[in-house]
């Protein structure tokens, strides 16, 4: 077989890999999705919080835990507001 021929297969058999470790932790995952929804649904049928709430706050949440500039994101979501309009 020639270089790229080997090369080529390699490629193959790593996405061919990626793809079933990537369905592997995705179906792993899944009962932990259904939690969350649970968890969410539950929120909103116990009248703690509603549905956009609920969004914001994991918004919140994961502008903290990726820790964003809050000031710097004010400022171009004030100049986006400014050029698209609301």
């Amino acid at each position: 077989m020639s270089e790229e021929t080997t090369n080529t297969v390699t490629k193959e058999n790593r996405i061919t890999d990626y793809v079933k470790s990537l369905a592997a932790i995705e179906e792993a995952m899944e009962p932990y999705k259904e939690q969350k929804r649970a968890l969410k649904a539950n929120y909103v049928e116990n009248g703690w919080l509603e549905k956009d709430e609920i969004s914001v706050a994991v918004k919140a949440y994961r502008l903290m835990k990726s820790d964003v500039d809050i000031e710097q994101l004010i400022d171009f979501y004030e100049r986006v507001t400014k050029t698209v309009g609301k």
